[in-house]
């Protein structure tokens, strides 16, 4: 039997393939990581730079005191950028009437161009704007304290309860605050036991991550008690951060011996990365693609009819 013969058409494909999915999660990564640096940097630490140059130019001649007319004493002692001279207050006039700017005159005119010259002082070294970064840091902190404790609990709920209320917002902010919460919440979902499980019909067998148990209004609808009921999560392939979320009785739910990382790499791979020894006990047994060991003991239970179906 002859082997096909591999064109460099059908080579590119699958050296180009290969290349991707090796290369597209790390610049996927750097990426993202790139874009919530600008993001911070311009939406969050960039306007607290901004207030701070603004604090900074109205407590600096409450710091340093004396003659606010003398000319020779303020060039002497305010910094450069602080001092207006006037050649800077002409061009800065004629600047605004080219552009056709507002006018403004007098304090206001210096306080603009005072604003000006710290911003390019500020820029000239960068280390200042790290400022707003831990300014930012800072206050994220302070409101975790202020907000984590009960009483700040209770004010945090009543404000997203009046966000809640306000149109437009009420439409977005709770799927926005769900998705905060997954990311970035104390409660992390976790999956630590690797299951098998009867779906979508009897006779198939789907790996899934035992996720908790069950809510109390399917319990209820399904007479049964809440610790009878499971949630497991159904991963699709080859992207398992998607699939189904299913409620079943406990004692349809069958622990497989593997970990976590091995269960996500046979569903990425849509079957073909099967873990060794999983592998090696299918082998030495003839099961083949049947189904695993552990799920055996359901064939001897009695099948009780289905709820669907008629007497």
């Amino acid at each position: 039997m002859k082997l096909p013969k591999r064109s460099f058409t059908s080579d590119f494909k699958v050296f180009f393939l290969r290349g991707l999915a090796i290369l597209l999660p790390s610049v996927l990564t750097i990426w993202i990581v790139v874009y919530a640096y600008q993001f911070v940097s311009t939406r969050i630490a960039e306007p607290i730079n901004s207030v701070t140059r603004l604090a900074v130019i109205k407590t600096t001649p409450l710091i340093i005191r004396g003659p606010a007319d003398d000319a020779e004493w303020a060039a002497a002692h305010y910094p450069e950028w602080y001092n207006v001279t006037p050649e800077e207050i002409q061009a800065e006039i004629d600047r605004r009437n080219v552009q056709k700017l507002p006018r403004i005159e007098g304090d206001a005119l210096k306080a603009e161009i005072r604003r000006n010259d710290l911003k390019t002082w500020w820029d000239q070294h960068i280390w200042l704007n790290a400022i707003g970064l831990i300014v930012a840091v800072l206050l994220f902190y302070l409101a975790g304290r202020i907000f984590g404790g009960f009483v700040g609990r209770r004010i945090a709920a009543r404000l997203e309860r009046i966000v809640a209320s306000v149109p437009i917002f009420k439409q977005v902010y709770p799927y926005v605050k769900q998705l905060v919460d997954f990311m970035l919440g104390e409660t992390k979902v976790e999956f630590n036991r690797v299951v098998v499980v009867e779906y979508p019909r009897k006779g198939i067998w789907s790996l899934g991550f035992l996720t908790g148990p069950a809510m109390t209004d399917m319990a209820r609808m399904a007479q049964t008690e809440p610790t009878e009921l499971v949630t497991v999560f159904i991963p699709s392939s080859p992207t398992p951060f998607t699939g189904y979320t299913i409620t079943l009785p406990r004692r349809e739910v069958y622990e497989l011996n593997i970990t976590v990382e091995e269960a996500l790499r046979f569903t990425v791979s849509g079957g073909v990365l099967i873990p060794d020894r999983q592998a090696l006990a299918a082998a030495q047994t003839g099961q083949g693609a049947g189904a695993p060991a552990e799920a055996k003991p359901a064939k001897a239970r009695a099948q009780t009819p289905d709820q669907g179906s008629r007497p």
